[in-house]
């Protein structure tokens, strides 16, 4: 399977198997660009920590959740806030699948141009970065200033991004359980809408597995299972 497909399908993410690296572990650094010009490393950041949020202009999840972590990273003037742009997730006709590096930073360039207040970071044309923090569209991390990961979520639910901030900056870990919550239609349809031809009908396709696999079997094993607790200053 290419990285970069040019359309989009349920089984182009192993929706079962979470590979991001886990909180306790050595997050990963690379060398990347940013969307405003220049180039940067990764864990390069001024804050006690650095919120990292997958993303693209194409993906539901991540557009409709920009206004509440532009909140957040207001309320937290110490913390470091930063978005990935990896792949599109749903390509179409007005945004398709990426084909060259100009490419991505046209669209990381489109975000910024859109209001993204926080440092927009443009993964490489093979995702790299974006496969070693699990590949998924709209996951989250934080990272601690030892460049450890104490907080990891596959799919980023903001309200709990905001209190997992809170309880490490008072010294505490940050044991939560996220559970995925779709955004509301309206917002779907116009990201939808905005990349173009196929890429509603790509999502629709594959909406039932979505459903089944983040709305049921990962919210059941996220209900049953235990959360392990990370010291927010852990060294790894």
């Amino acid at each position: 399977m290419a990285y970069n497909y040019s359309s989009f399908d349920a089984s182009d993410y192993d929706l079962v198997n979470f590979r991001g690296p886990q909180p306790g572990s050595k997050a990963p650094d690379f060398e990347i660009d940013l969307a405003t010009g220049g180039a940067t490393r990764l864990l390069d950041f001024e804050g006690d920590f650095l919120v990292l949020e997958m993303g693209s202009l194409t993906c539901p999840l991540f557009q409709g959740r920009r206004e509440v972590m532009t909140r957040l990273d207001l309320q937290h003037p110490d913390v470091s806030f930063a978005v990935l742009y990896v792949r599109e997730a749903h390509p179409g006709s007005k945004i398709p699948a990426h084909s060259t590096q100009g490419d991505k930073a046209s669209c990381a360039a489109t975000l910024v141009a859109d209001g993204e207040n926080r440092r927009v970071l443009v993964d490489d044309i093979a995702g790299r970065v974006h496969q070693a923090y699990g590949g998924y569209p709209n996951s989250v991390f934080i990272i601690n200033r030892n460049g450890c990961v104490v907080y990891a979520v596959d799919w980023n639910n903001p309200a709990v991004t905001g209190r997992a901030i809170a309880l490490l900056k008072a010294g505490k870990p940050a044991a939560l359980r996220a559970w995925f919550k779709p955004v509301p239609p309206k917002v779907s349809l116009t990201v939808l809408g905005e990349g173009g031809k196929g890429s509603m009908s790509d999502f629709l396709r594959g909406l039932p597995n979505l459903i089944w696999n983040n709305l049921v079997r990962r919210n059941l094993r996220l209900a049953f299972g235990r959360k392990g607790a990370v010291a927010p200053d852990v060294q790894c």
